[in-house]
């Protein structure tokens, strides 16, 4: 094997002269990539010898080519261009949204797609995903590039059942599969085994044999319900018709086949919108370890900032990109346009006293070759410009609430049910006046459903008592789709408004960055977060003192969310927020009801403190809930003799024991998970150093540590399936 990574080597360094007079390659740039060419062939053959890389030794080129393409990527050698774009420009009769854009998307490239709402962001994934066409400009994408399109809504299919849907992600094997049977089919029907036909269909049957196998052909099913399940479906789930889930969860759907086709490109516009907390973090890792190129549009900052190392921002038409992360990016282009308005304000002074100097000696003679020399220097000086800054915001301050009684909200024992499915039961609190308090859990859990329940849309079993003189503002999930499409902005509002506040409906509109002719704009050309930012000016029509927001930021931008999040600081009335969102919740609210279990468990404190004390805590509530569930059970059985009451101790005693052992074994995992994507992200800065680009054992680590992360989160996924299977029994 060792002679066959010779002969490949050999053969690169004989063409390399060539390629690098076609490429115009610089000596130091040669030296590096013979550097790396001796060091891959090390490599391969150590590879060869201890066997610990997640690569076929049995190809000794696809070996030789996977790890020399890695090497010259975190090297800075190789980029792997994705996508190009090139003087893109968009344009909408008069108006002009994208101009003249040009960057370029490399493989590996986790990119966040930042800007104000209606900024051209959904726009331009449309166009690389081969959707719309620009006005004119150049975006070139490989023939053999794979492009994945998630828009924030889609037509959704309801023929089938969950799995069945997401089965189709992998119509290539299925279709890979058929010509396979056919093939072998033939050659068994055939005779003529030394003609030169035959021999074609055995290389054909042999090439797709071997794709299928690579592209998981023969365990395809459990990448399917690790995904599915990642994404909060349950095993019950996949025998389910579509058409019984919301569109939110149909959405998940969607989400899931096309993560399960793993594209070379992953345009992702407002994934979070239709996720829980627990998948938003599963999307996350998904993401991190096994995804290619990605270019997401996202306004949960904490999501982007999890995923992304590379910011790009539209505003006014342009472009501006940084290879950071999005908070470091917001630091450095603050940090940017000061030393801009700095430069810019030195240059205006000393140009203005040059231009002083010269009107006052222009007509004396005995300076006219000092004042000829200063308009030449004007004239040859390059202006600093100052990048333009979009300085229109959102203007929101919610009117002074009416007192209210002091507990607006109280619950004793309620309980919802839809036919014999139980959402949840027996939930006991009360909210203070003043209070802020989120609703947090996995979708389907009631947290929609409670909220229902206080505006008195849905019966329920229990109590809830609104307290003295509550007055309810309440947004609901959906209340942007819910509009009008076709009366304009000012009409939407118009409609509505009564009383004074009919008056103030173009300063209202002005507020929400709805002023002049945008106010005439029809509903149906608006962006998703220009209609939430329509839908919410409801809130502000009349004075209320109980704000209930059911997933408020859904669409809304990171400037925007933060005036909203501000504005509900300021509010002096009391709020229930419905929200993923950990960076929207992040010090606004000081209590979290938690929806899990058919069960609304309150938690004092903020929401990342409520995250770290359920880690913390989830062995224990697991123990107390077996434990809960064994003195439900001995209370309720009937026991006959002592040997029977023995045995029953016995056999609970052994479910508790084996509960723990798969606890344990769970967290043993999440820790494993912890330190090994620390190790791969410190050798990625290793290896792309030129000490650590020459360390063999240390690119082996690195490979074996990533094989390791897969395997341990197979294994993490396969323990947390086999718990909740053993909780149901």
């Amino acid at each position: 094997m060792p002679n066959c990574y010779q002969l490949i080597a050999n053969l690169i360094v004989g063409v390399l002269p060539t390629v690098t007079a076609v490429l115009s390659l610089s000596k130091a740039k040669v030296s590096k990539i013979n550097v790396i060419l001796s060091f891959t062939f090390n490599c391969c053959v150590a590879v060869n010898t201890v066997s610990q890389l997640s690569i076929n030794i049995n190809q000794p080129l696809t070996t030789f080519f996977e790890v020399f393409a890695d090497l010259m990527y975190l090297c800075g050698l190789y980029d792997a261009k994705m996508i190009s774009i090139e003087g893109l420009t968009v344009e909408f009769g008069g108006f002009t949204l994208l101009d003249g854009l040009s960057f370029v998307v490399n493989n590996k490239d986790r990119i966040a797609l930042v800007g104000k709402n209606g900024a051209g962001k959904s726009t331009l994934l449309k166009i690389l995903a081969r959707m719309q066409a620009p006005t004119s400009g150049v975006v070139s994408i490989p023939k053999d590039t794979t492009i994945g399109y998630l828009p924030q809504q889609m037509q959704l299919s309801d023929k089938h059942t969950v799995r069945e849907e997401a089965e189709r992600a992998f119509e290539q094997i299925h279709l890979m599969e058929e010509e396979i049977n056919r093939i072998n089919t033939e050659l068994a029907e055939r005779t003529d085994y030394e003609s030169e036909a035959f021999q074609k269909l055995i290389d054909r049957v042999t090439l797709l044999s071997e794709q299928f196998q690579m592209m998981g052909g023969t365990n395809y099913h459990a990448e399917l319900e690790r995904t599915l399940m990642g994404l909060g479906f349950t095993r019950d789930d996949f025998e389910r018709p579509t058409s019984e889930f919301s569109g939110g969860w149909r959405m998940r759907i969607e989400l899931a086949k096309l993560l399960l086709q793993r594209p070379d490109v992953l345009l992702l516009d407002e994934p979070t919108n239709h996720l829980d907390i627990e998948s938003i973090q599963w999307l996350e890792t998904f993401i991190a370890t096994r995804a290619n190129a990605v270019i997401l549009v996202s306004h949960d900052r904490a999501f982007i900032d999890n995923t992304t190392i590379r910011t790009v921002e539209i505003e006014l038409g342009k472009i501006y990109d940084y290879k950071v992360k999005y908070s470091d990016y917001v630091e450095l282009r603050k940090e940017r346009r000061e030393q801009q308005q700095r430069a810019y304000e030195n240059q205006q002074k000393k140009l203005a006293d040059t231009e002083a100097f010269i009107e006052r000696f222009r007509y004396k003679a005995t300076k006219a070759v000092q004042v000829q020399s200063r308009i030449k220097q004007l004239e040859k000086i390059e202006r600093i410009e100052v990048d333009d800054v979009d300085s229109s915001a959102l203007r929101l301050k919610f009117p002074p609430a009416p007192r209210s009684g002091s507990y607006p909200v109280i619950t004793e024992n309620l309980t919802k049910r839809y036919g014999d499915h139980l959402v949840f039961s027996g939930a006991t609190f009360t909210i203070h006046r003043g209070d802020k308090v989120a609703f947090v859990g996995k979708n389907g859990e009631g947290k929609s459903t409670l909220v229902k329940c206080i505006m008195d849309e849905i019966d329920y079993q229990g109590t809830l008592t609104l307290g003295h003189n509550v007055k309810i503002g309440y947004f609901a999930q959906n209340q942007a789709q819910l509009l009008d499409e076709n009366r304009t902005v000012f009409e939407t509002i118009d409609y509505v408004a009564v009383g004074d506040v009919r008056t103030k409906i173009r300063d209202i509109l002005g507020a929400f960055m709805f002023g002049g002719e945008a106010s005439d704009k029809k509903v149906k050309v608006l962006s998703g977060g220009e209609r939430s930012r329509l839908a919410m000016i409801r809130l502000l029509l009349e004075p209320v003192n109980l704000l209930i927001l059911d997933e408020p930021t859904n669409h809304l931008d990171m400037r925007s969310k933060d005036v909203l999040k501000d504005a509900l600081r300021d509010f002096d009335g009391t709020i229930i927020v419905v929200s993923h969102d950990r960076e929207f919740l992040d010090g606004l609210v000081d209590k979290v009801y938690e929806f899990g279990n058919k069960q609304v468990k309150e938690h004092l404190g903020g929401i990342y403190e409520f995250l770290e004390r359920k880690k913390i805590e989830n062995l224990q509530e697991l123990e107390r809930k077996t434990t809960a569930n064994m003195v439900s059970e001995s209370t309720s059985q009937t026991i006959d003799t002592s040997s029977t009451s023995k045995l029953s101790y016995e056999e609970q005693k052994e479910r508790s024991r084996v509960q723990r052992r798969l606890e344990k074994a769970i967290t043993d995992s999440e820790q494993k998970i912890a330190r090994l994507e620390k190790q791969i992200a410190e050798s990625e800065a290793r290896l792309a150093t030129p000490e650590g680009a020459s360390d063999t054992a240390l690119y082996i680590e690195y490979e074996a540590a990533k094989k390791e992360l897969s395997q341990t989160m197979d294994q993490w996924t396969e323990q947390t399936i086999e718990l909740e299977e053993f909780g149901k029994d």
